[in-house]
């Protein structure tokens, strides 16, 4: 690999790393580090909502859904279109009625603090597992750059003598971009986490415009031979009516699914909520919300556009394949970081690397950050009656996040001989809990249910989300609409026949 590419790889992890540190300088408390003080204008939560939902998954699995499917993807994308104005509507106000640095106060002012904690517990056991999925993808790329440079498998065997070498190279790299992710959130906390996001979402967006010019480069009809290959191959399909509830990625999983996961995590996960209560009021927080489902939109079809073109690229190459290719299947998800590490121009590959670098690190960060504000709000400054100095929580707070990043690099490293389709993986996980704790605040604020009723209501939500899960083959993009079904019906059925009236949602009487 050239010096350039490395010295550009470097530059950005080393200068994400320095920004967090001075970002530091400022922070005296809880609240600083969290949310920001709440001054953060609406185009920067919007930028980093777009970067924080644009993982290393959006950036290679999405091309790669295109590699061998078709533009199917996007009907999930609209029903996240209509999930943000459901959210903006329904949810957004409440987190302005007072200072909240968690969503799970909501609940907890609502239910109690047994199921504020659950709630919260659910997020961080999701929250973990699912974004460990997103730091093995990235693992993926920066293992394919390190293989390329001469003498790198020898050295890291060498100091891994027991693990197989690909493995092993795949170990450094999880352990890499964990690390530096780790200490730049460490430091910055929410500050650094969202202005991050802003550059990184331009870094990426470059990177993803620049494999577009060179793979138009690399194929001599140009445009019009991606257009006559995806034709031959229906690549352009865009809607699938099947009725299939075992089928991802039709119209109705996609729409009617996608909108009630955008609900859920854009409505009730820590990790988004945590951007709307950096803005200044109510009107931002919906205005960078609405303002993100459009780029995200245009993003998504730039990526996978970038999947139909190396399809039509390697139907010109198919030999090149053969690295990626196992038990005669080829790895979707490593058809990208190929062509980026064997057909990029010196400097043009290090920027492209860069970008999936700072689609990977925006999410991990803000995982990072949003699950130890759940720690230490909804768990820890209870415990200690928020009794201890501004200074000790803040301690506190950084020394989460590392705990944290700790068990999602512990989780990567598990997924490395799990997932062929991370994509899949990634939403599967996040959409069985998200159910359940969108029903939760479904209850909370359409019944005048009861705290016992509520519980009545998750339990059976979460037993209906384990039988669909290992009892049926139903698609992860039904879960959280059945699972936020179940828990909202069976916590009103309760409350019908035996629960007390309670407050509403979001109420507040301090």
């Amino acid at each position: 690999m050239p010096v350039l590419d490395l010295a550009v790889i470097a530059a950005y992890i080393i200068g994400t790393v320095a920004f967090g540190a001075w970002v530091s300088r400022a922070q005296e408390n809880v609240k600083d580090y969290f949310v920001s003080g709440r001054t953060v204008p609406w185009w920067a939560i919007m930028g980093s909502i777009v970067a924080t939902e644009t993982s290393t998954v959006t950036f290679i699995s999405v091309p790669g859904f295109a590699f061998a499917g078709n533009f199917t993807f996007l009907q999930l994308v609209f029903g996240y279109l209509i999930g943000r104005i459901v959210v903006s509507m329904l949810f957004v106000p409440a987190y302005f009625r007072g200072e909240l640095l968690t969503v799970y106060q909501l609940l907890g002012e609502r239910f109690g603090t047994a199921l504020k904690r659950l709630a919260s517990g659910l997020f961080l056991v999701t929250r973990s597992l699912s974004d460990g999925f997103r730091l093995f993808a990235t693992g993926l790329v920066l293992a394919a750059v390190l293989r390329a440079m001469p003498g790198v498998d020898a050295a890291i065997q060498s100091r891994l003598p027991g693990l197989e070498p690909t493995y092993a190279v795949l170990v450094v790299s999880v352990l890499l971009i964990g690390v530096a992710t780790i200490v730049y959130t460490y430091m910055g906390g929410m500050t650094a986490v969202i202005w991050t996001d802003v550059i990184q979402l331009g870094i990426y967006l470059l990177g993803a415009a620049v494999a577009v010019v060179v793979l138009l480069d690399r194929l001599p009809g140009g445009w019009s031979q991606v257009v006559d290959a995806a034709r031959a191959a229906n690549k352009f399909q865009l809607l699938d009516f099947t009725l299939d509830l075992t089928r991802g990625y039709t119209f109705w999983s996609g729409v009617i699914g996608g909108a009630f996961l955008t609900t859920a995590t854009h409505g009730t996960d820590q990790m988004m909520v945590q951007r709307y209560l950096c803005s200044r009021n109510v009107r931002d927080a919906r205005t960078a919300l609405l303002t993100s489902g459009i780029v995200v939109l245009a993003q998504f079809v730039l990526f996978l556009v970038i999947g139909t073109m190396l399809y039509t690229f390697y139907a010109g190459a198919p030999q090149e394949l053969a690295a990626i290719t196992v038990n005669g299947r080829v790895q979707t998800d490593r058809v990208f970081p190929l062509f980026i590490v064997w057909h990029m121009p010196p400097g043009l590959m290090g920027l492209v690397v860069a970008a999936i670098f700072a689609a990977a690190m925006s999410t991990l960060s803000s995982s990072l950050n949003s699950s130890a504000a759940a720690a230490v709000n909804d768990f820890y400054m209870p415990m200690t009656a928020g009794a201890r100095s501004d200074r000790h929580y803040l301690a506190v707070s950084r020394v989460f996040t590392a705990a944290w990043g700790a068990i999602q690099i512990a989780v990567a490293l598990v997924a490395i001989g799990l997932s062929t389709r991370v994509v899949d993986e990634v939403l599967g996980i996040a959409s069985f809990t998200n159910g359940v704790i969108l029903g939760m605040f479904l209850l909370g604020t359409f019944t005048r249910a009861s705290q016992g009723s509520a519980a009545v209501g998750v339990a059976t939500g979460i037993a209906v989300m384990l039988g669909v899960k290992f009892l049926t083959a139903v698609s992860w993009q039904w879960y959280v609409l059945i699972g936020s079904l179940a828990t909202l019906g069976a916590g009103a059925l309760t409350h019908a026949i035996a629960g007390p009236p309670a407050a509403a949602v979001g109420r507040r009487d301090a």
